[in-house]
């Protein structure tokens, strides 16, 4: 079977098609069907489980017994059969009964065997089915084998579609005719309304059997063709063209459009007998499955890209290329898809489109990047979108609550447009006082900084009249990028970032990458924990891998010629691996200075405490340092034990918590002891109640979202510190049961802006 892939799925192909034409019932097709399979690929199994009455039913089988033929059922999820019909995955399991999901069913008789492989029946995106492979010995089978399942899957999907042997409907299908609110994943900020766009409607491919394999190959060249110069077009008239991080983008979203092993598994595919539609669509297939298995965030994206690719090569083969950005945008539009390339974001008239929901998408995704770049709300992970809502409904999106209302009621739309008109009421108070300094009434000036990652993030100074750029995430450009960012390219993006801030200061994080933010150029099998934010990342990985860090050093060390260098080091544990990176970077600046580079006038280093065994040391740390940065993110989980991710632990350890003050409080007294300036940095800071409480005790300088640095700033101006501070002490000496209604029923009582 290996060798003879393409040939075995032909022959089947074919088979089939002969089967189905012939007349008799649709039980004797489906006995003929499975026979068929089995004999072609030497399978002592083939089984068929369709969908009826939302349940999975063993249909037909060559191998099991007879009897069970419609007597065995399993529900949607249920055993292995169900698993892979809810979730589009393809199982391929040497021995059976040792995956957790397996369930038996003696009426089958399938106890001798020990092997089995799965592949969904998918028919217009769902699952209506599965079919199955068997063997008594325990074997796991080869891609080419499961590729030729797949491929009959495929062709088997639309005979017993037109046939009419399973369900017409499955679940979510049917659209409420009522308002619908959903929550989902806040990836862009903003409100925004509009009636609802499909970006594609779906090319449902009707002709899987190629009647001539040359002429589809052509015709998928010739689409290749197309869409290679389609890319190129758009990478060359992006208005956003001048952003290197944008650059980046497109040019991994090209780099897969050139990729020789996809165009050679479409050219497999139709070697197997499949049309250029249904070759291009089985190998999408394969590649969303994998999707499924891929626990890694940033390759998932990559595979995003390629299936966004997919789609896009799909309507041009099939002569249907009218998505909405072709066909035009009528009136102000949300943009509702599965799933979006970034290139295909910029085809959209901005003028029109006002949000963007997806189903999947994730806070890394490069159409997340070019989005935020358009200033254009979006928000993502919103299941079955596309089934709740109908093209041409209102639709209202926030996304800074992460919320989608489809078809709103009166009530609903009232209440989203006053929000609206609040938010742009405050917006245009904060840009009132962007000028004005943060100083609180009694003349204590409070220092706020903006965190930024990209090069054009440095605009935010202008537009915030923040202080400088307190955290500058270099570590973006490495998760945006298909292979290690050399040198040069660095040394680009952190002299444009100095050169935008002009005299502002900008501190730069050195590489925070491994962990949860793993770059699979960059992969190692001992990079696998079950814990990654407590392992081997950040500082760790780059001491590991000092070449990485020299290379990022020498580009921060020439791009800040004759300028003031502030680095600061990630996930400090311990002084030693302070002292390691310091001295690393110090021995970059004698090569550069003995080598006649440019060099900065002076270097300022510090240091990120995240890590709670750093602050037993600070002692030992604070006279070897120039400044330090709590970083509250992963500091605070780490205090509570507590995976800031898990939404079950979410809201059950408080950021004003008073073992988080009384700890932040002990090194702000201790960095101030030493004369060493303290600096915040994370989420906990840009909230007005928060930072409230900060400075209360004693922190001063924060480095926060751009869009949190004019409602911090409004509270600042309306708070006296001194009666903070006092308010401050008198808590955490006696703290409340409730820190943070306490703080709230206070500050209110004081005139505090927290809104």
């Amino acid at each position: 079977m290996p060798t003879t892939a393409a040939t075995t799925a032909r022959e089947i192909l074919t088979g089939l098609h002969q089967v189905m034409a012939r007349r008799g019932s649709a039980q004797a097709k489906l006995d003929h069907v499975v026979d068929l399979i089995a004999a072609a690929m030497k399978s002592e199994v083939c089984s068929i489980y369709l969908l009826r009455d939302n349940l999975l039913e063993l249909s037909a089988t060559h191998g099991l017994r007879k009897e069970a033929v419609h007597v065995t059922r399993l529900s949607l999820g249920e055993g292995l059969v169900g698993s892979i019909a809810r979730e589009n995955r393809i199982l391929n399991l040497a021995e059976a009964a040792d995956h957790p999901e397996f369930v038996y069913r003696p009426e089958t008789g399938e106890e001798r065997f020990h092997s089995f492989a799965g592949v969904p029946i998918i028919h217009r995106e769902q699952s209506v089915g599965v079919l199955s492979v068997q063997h008594a010995d325990p074997r796991g089978y080869e891609d080419l084998e499961i590729e030729a399942l797949q491929t009959v899957a495929m062709v088997l999907s639309e005979l017993i579609a037109s046939a009419r042997l399973v369900d017409a409907t499955r679940r979510n299908t049917q659209r409420d005719s009522g308002a619908v609110r959903v929550v989902g994943l806040k990836l862009v900020a903003g409100m925004a309304r509009g009636v609802a766009v499909f970006h594609e409607p779906r090319v449902i491919v009707h002709h899987t059997v190629a009647e001539d394999t040359e002429a589809e190959r052509a015709r998928v060249y010739a689409a290749f063709r197309r869409m290679r110069e389609q890319i190129e077009n758009m990478t060359r008239e992006a208005e956003f063209g001048t952003s290197a991080d944008l650059r980046e983008v497109l040019a991994t979203y090209k780099m897969f459009a050139y990729d020789e092993g996809w165009g050679r598994r479409i050219n497999e595919a139709i070697d197997s007998g499949l049309t250029a539609e249904a070759a291009i669509e089985r190998v999408q297939q394969r590649t969303r499955a994998r999707m499924r298995d891929i626990d890694d965030p940033l390759l998932k994206e990559r595979m995003h890209d390629l299936d966004d690719l997919a789609n896009r090569l799909l309507r041009i083969v099939s002569g249907r290329m009218g998505t909405a950005a072709q066909t035009g945008l009528a009136k102000d539009t949300v943009l509702i898809a599965r799933n979006l390339g970034p290139a295909e974001l910029l085809e959209y008239d901005r003028r029109r489109l006002k949000a963007v929901v997806l189903e999947e998408g994730s806070l890394t995704a490069h159409v997340t990047i070019v989005a935020r770049a358009m200033g254009v709300p979006m928000v993502g992970r919103i299941g079955d979108i596309r089934h709740i809502a109908n093209e041409g409904e209102p639709v209202l999106v926030d996304g800074d609550m992460g919320a989608v209302v489809v078809r709103p009621t009166r009530t609903l739309s009232a209440t989203f447009e006053t929000r609206m008109a609040m938010s742009l009421r405050r917006r245009a108070e904060f840009a009132a006082i962007r000028a004005l300094p943060p100083e609180t009434k009694d003349g204590t000036r409070i220092t706020l900084m903006v965190n930024a990652g990209l090069a054009d993030d440095a605009a935010a100074l202008e537009a915030t009249g923040a202080d400088g750029i307190g955290l500058f995430r270099t570590e973006f450009q490495f998760l945006i990028a298909a292979t290690l960012p050399g040198r040069e390219s660095q040394y680009r993006l952190y002299k444009s970032v100095l050169d935008s801030a002009g005299d502002k200061p900008v501190v730069f994080r050195t590489l925070d990458i491994g962990g949860d933010k793993a770059l699979p150029y960059l992969q190692d099998h001992r990079d696998e924990s079950e814990n990654p934010a407590m392992g081997w990342r950040a500082l760790r990985l780059s001491l590991e891998r000092s070449t990485l860090m020299k290379a990022q050093a020498r580009a921060l060390i020439e791009a800040a010629g004759g300028r003031v260098l502030r680095v600061m080091f990630p996930m400090v544990s311990e002084p030693w691996e302070y002292e390691e990176a310091r001295a690393l970077v110090e021995k970059q600046l004698a090569w550069a200075t003995a080598a006649k580079k440019p060099v900065p006038t002076r270097i300022e280093y510090g240091a990120m405490l995240e890590v709670p065994s750093l602050a037993e040391m600070l002692d030992l740390l604070l006279p070897r340092i120039d400044f330090l940065s709590i970083g509250t993110n992963d500091l605070t989980q780490f205090l509570f034990a507590a995976d800031r991710a898990d939404p079950r632990l979410a809201a059950r350890y408080d950021w004003l918590s008073p073992a988080i003050l009384r700890f932040l409080r002990r090194v702000a007294r201790e960095a101030k002891a030493a004369n060493v300036p303290v600096r915040l940095c994370g989420e906990m800071g840009g909230r007005p109640l928060e930072a409230m409480a900060l400075i209360g005790i004693g922190i001063e300088n924060f480095s926060i979202t751009p869009a949190a640095v004019g409602p911090v700033k409004a509270m600042v101006r309306s708070i006296d510190a001194a009666a903070v501070r006092a308010k401050l002490e008198s808590l955490l000496a006696k703290p409340p049961r409730d820190m943070r209604r306490t703080l709230t029923e206070w500050a209110k009582k004081q005139g505090v802006a927290l809104d």
